[in-house]
């Protein structure tokens, strides 16, 4: 046993000091902390999020409906900056309960609908305008198979290695190792998977693999948690060509920009109202 093995004690407490990075915005409680409401454009979709990959899914999504001609997929764009706790304010708990970007309103029907977690965004944009996710039959199960493998796969990517190898406020070789272990797994899930077909479900582009690009592409890409090298990603050659295939999307580069703020390139868009936006 280590020096500084951990002997959890019989009733767990909150230690605000624990957190490492995110300790001022995870928190063992639901709910508002102050009154705040959201603002609210003129689109018929009003998206509150950050380019995290949960909410570059959703910027992906819509950035394709319009590439594809549905012009009533115009969207505004608004930043939730968690650092801030922005999150907590009584406007986005409205939203979203679980006080976690993204989340979406829609106002194209005469009942407003909240819509948040991101897969079901995805979901609810799909079979709004038709697109992205097939009709029936097998291909829509698979599509449905790997969105859902997605959702449940990313905590051990996001939650636990990305955690441990690059926020938490100590490296332990344990929690790394058990979820590289766990991640190389995935990786190589998803490049056999792709060694079969184009796409991640078949032959079709589908809320699939915009669903699983900005988590396993950009760890694949290298500039997720700079694992690259840790985690030899260069070996997944079908992951590869998929991340470069999708890479090349003018949506996909348009979505993952959008309510980013950080980072040293000059790709970032804070707000998103208007297509103009990005010209600037």
């Amino acid at each position: 046993m280590s020096d500084n093995a951990y002997t959890p004690p019989s009733v767990w407490t909150w230690d605000r000091e624990s957190g490492g990075k995110f300790a001022n915005i995870n928190r063992p409680i639901s709910g508002s902390t102050h009154e705040k409401e959201l603002p609210v454009g003129e689109h018929p979709f009003q998206l509150y999020s950050l380019a995290t990959p949960n909410g570059v899914k959703v910027t992906i999504m819509l950035e394709e409906l319009l590439e594809a001609g549905f012009a009533e997929a115009e969207y505004d764009a608004w930043l939730i900056n968690i650092q801030e706790g922005e999150q907590f304010s009584s406007g986005f708990v409205g939203v979203n309960p679980n006080s976690k970007i993204p989340a979406l309103m829609d106002y194209s029907n005469e009942t407003p609908q909240r819509v948040f977690e991101s897969g079901s965004i995805l979901v609810h944009l799909a079979e709004r305008f038709d697109a992205f996710l097939p009709k029936t039959g097998h291909d829509r199960t698979e599509t449905f198979n790997w969105l859902m493998w997605q959702m449940g796969s990313t905590p051990f990517l996001g939650g636990g290695f990305g955690h441990f190898y690059a926020y938490a406020p100590e490296k332990y070789e344990y929690p790394i190792n058990r979820y590289a272990m766990e991640v190389k797994r995935q990786l190589d899930v998803l490049d056999k998977q792709l060694a079969k077909h184009e796409f991640i479900a078949g032959e079709q582009y589908t809320i699939a693999d915009m669903a699983i690009w900005p988590w396993y592409g950009l760890l694949a890409h290298g500039s997720l948690y700079e694992a690259g090298e840790f985690l030899q990603v260069q070996d997944y050659k079908h992951l590869q060509r998929w991340t470069k295939q999708l890479l090349e999307r003018p949506a996909v580069q348009r979505g993952r920009i959008v309510n980013k703020v950080w980072g040293e390139d000059t790709q970032q868009l804070k707000e998103r109202h208007s297509a103009s936006d990005f010209d600037k």
